[in-house]
């Protein structure tokens, strides 16, 4: 285990989001209005904002980062970006910035420098849109992944290794995954395997889990099975997630199990800000 390859203009990193898109994803995010799919849409868009911010210099954004997604539900499998993007599986962080697919106007709520809060409209730029429909093809979806990611890696050989970020709240309803998984994961670059982390927001046995180390803490089966899947935290990682109070220990897994939807946004923000946090940019 590496993963201290430094990132840079010529030798990039790349995010692949896999994100189920299955029909109970239209299910209501708690008493909100909002569906899971579309609060994991609202928490896309919103990582590559924060990633367009993290490779911005004066001269304009510097392509640090490429990016992917993949989305599967019933007979759609395949890349979830639609428009200039749909062509390949990745592009550059430099491509989302010019390129959104269209800006809504959203209300947020901000400090007012007098202790409470106003409202603003802010332009918010959209490159994934939720979907939800029919079973969880979680395998082909890996499959697809693997496939990608080892095209990626083979022309990337010197970088920091790709991380898949995926997002599921059901079970795979096209057989075990986790051979497929350990596939994915044994592809790499001459810095590291691809770390390959999963969250999983449903109705399942047990307490929620966040970056466990051991599978005889699971209690549901799907979850072992997940808990398996699911990579060890590198240093760099594991010292974000403790930054973020996280208690990590030395052999925790990128793995959060039966937690709210909400938990994607930290799961997101962990695993996209290692790479680029601990590591020298230029």
């Amino acid at each position: 285990m590496s993963y201290s390859a430094e990132i840079s203009r010529t030798s990039p990193t790349a995010f692949l989001f896999l994100i189920d898109q299955s029909g109970s994803m239209a299910d209501p995010v708690g008493q909100t209005k909002m569906s899971r799919a579309q609060f994991v849409s609202d928490a896309l868009n919103r990582v590559v904002v924060n990633l367009i911010a993290r490779c911005s210099k004066s001269e304009g954004v510097r392509d640090y980062f490429e990016i992917g997604a993949i989305g599967y539900g019933g007979a759609q499998v395949g890349n979830a970006l639609k428009g200039p993007f749909a062509s390949k599986m990745f592009h550059p962080i430099s491509d989302f910035e010019k390129s959104p697919i269209s800006i809504e106007q959203r209300r947020q709520k901000v400090p007012d420098g007098a202790g409470g809060v106003i409202e603003q409209t802010i332009q918010f730029p959209i490159w994934f849109t939720p979907q939800a429909d029919g079973g969880t093809p979680m395998r082909k979806a890996l499959r697809i992944a693997a496939e990608s990611l080892a095209v990626w890696c083979d022309e990337h050989a010197e970088s920091y290794p790709p991380t898949v970020l995926h997002v599921t709240d059901g079970e795979p309803s096209d057989g075990d995954p986790e051979p497929v998984a350990e596939q994915l994961r044994q592809i790499g670059t001459d810095d590291g395997d691809i770390l390959l982390f999963n969250l999983h927001s449903g109705q399942a046995k047990g307490s929620p889990l966040k970056f466990a180390d051991d599978e005889n803490h699971v209690i549901d089966p799907y979850g072992k099975s997940l808990f398996r899947m699911s990579s060890e935290l590198p240093a760099a990682v594991a010292q974000a997630a403790r930054e973020k109070g996280y208690q990590v220990s030395p052999h925790a897994r990128g793995f959060f199990f039966n937690v709210e939807p909400v938990e994607v946004v930290e799961f997101f923000d962990i695993g996209t800000r290692a790479s680029s946090q601990s590591l020298m940019l230029r």
